[in-house]
């Protein structure tokens, strides 16, 4: 009598026999809801600046900013997460334009408010590192080393500002000790209780944040070792992660997403809040390159990367192919 439990009696490959099959059976599913759009604006520019290491992505002026995030919303995007880019004799020593009510990234978020209202989660990028002239993410003591406790001073201005121009979630993405519970108290002190945290929980120091540098004019030399996690620790992101949720984290992220797949199923399996994983700047340059060279199908490529994200434990995925992919699915 032939056994079901084994080979022959067992074949698998029967539910892979059409599209409609696999389809149906399918464990993991994308979705436009699930998606995030990452978008830069720079100051000072009449016309959009395309990012050499990024073909098809943009430093946005203020009003193609707002065409995209309508776009985003006719595609079905669930949110876009807003990166500023000051003209650099705005940069100093302690990232002034970061705290300015009229900088950029507060002016993109006042433009995009008025331009989608609620119908797109608008996220903003909490960090110095855009508005320093030294390139880092807080500010630095007498010795040149980043100074955390000044720094969450300087992240408690910007998250207050940032929620009067009606930000509805910011990200604090420095990696500072604290940061978190800094930014709530900060928001809650000025009656901002409604705006959400992404805590840029396991944020790790990666090679593959090269193109974003060139996105958002970094001055940085040197690296940001002593504060971003180490690619070789997990343990230390469940660290990370308990902190993060004790401060009052709403939802929490990993990045980059592909090469940290574990830390991230390992993070949403842990929490009850939502978990968020950003496909890097590097992680899309790569994809792009290899298509233009025809060494991979491009389009397999991305929904098979994104997938895998998903699979992974990811709610939502800040993916510079946001819009692209929503209109497709």
């Amino acid at each position: 009598m032939n056994s079901y439990g084994s080979f022959p009696g067992a074949r698998p490959r029967r539910l892979r026999t059409t599209h409609a099959m696999r389809r149906m059976v399918a464990e993991t599913r994308l979705h436009a809801a699930d998606l995030i759009l990452p978008a830069f604006v720079r100051e000072g520019i009449s016309e959009p600046v395309p990012i050499a290491a990024m073909p098809g992505v943009v430093q946005h002026t203020r009003d193609t900013l707002r065409k995209a995030a309508v776009e985003a919303v006719s595609a079905g995007v669930s949110g876009i997460m807003l990166f500023g880019v000051p003209e650099d004799a705005k940069k100093d020593a302690a990232g002034t334009a970061g705290t300015d009510p009229d900088g950029i990234l507060q002016v993109a978020i006042r433009d995009v408010k008025a331009e989608v209202g609620d119908e797109l989660v608008i996220m903003s990028d909490l960090c110095l590192d855009e508005y320093t002239d030294h390139g880092h993410c807080g500010v630095l003591d007498a010795d040149g080393r980043v100074d955390n406790d000044a720094t969450l001073e300087r992240y408690a201005e910007m998250a207050q500002v940032q929620a009067d121009a009606g930000v509805h979630v910011v990200g604090p993405s420095g990696m500072m000790d604290g940061q978190v519970g800094v930014v709530r108290d900060a928001l809650d002190t000025i009656g901002k209780e409604d705006v959400s945290i992404l805590a840029y929980t396991a944020k790790y120091s990666s090679a593959f944040y090269g193109p974003f540098r060139e996105a958002v004019g970094s001055s940085l030399t040197g690296d940001r070792k002593t504060y971003q996690q180490d690619p070789a620790n997990l343990r230390e992101s469940m660290r990370e992660l308990a902190l993060d949720l004790e401060e009052g984290a709403d939802m929490v992220m990993v990045k980059p997403a592909g090469p940290y797949l574990d830390v991230l199923a390992k993070v949403a399996e842990a929490v009850d809040v939502p978990v968020a994983a950003y496909q890097i700047s590097g992680e899309y340059a790569m994809i792009e390159a290899a298509a233009e060279k025809g060494w991979i199908e491009r389009d397999r490529a991305i929904l098979e990367t994104l997938t895998g994200i998903r699979r992974a434990g990811a709610q939502m995925i800040l993916t510079y192919w946001a819009t692209e992919v929503a209109q497709k699915l």
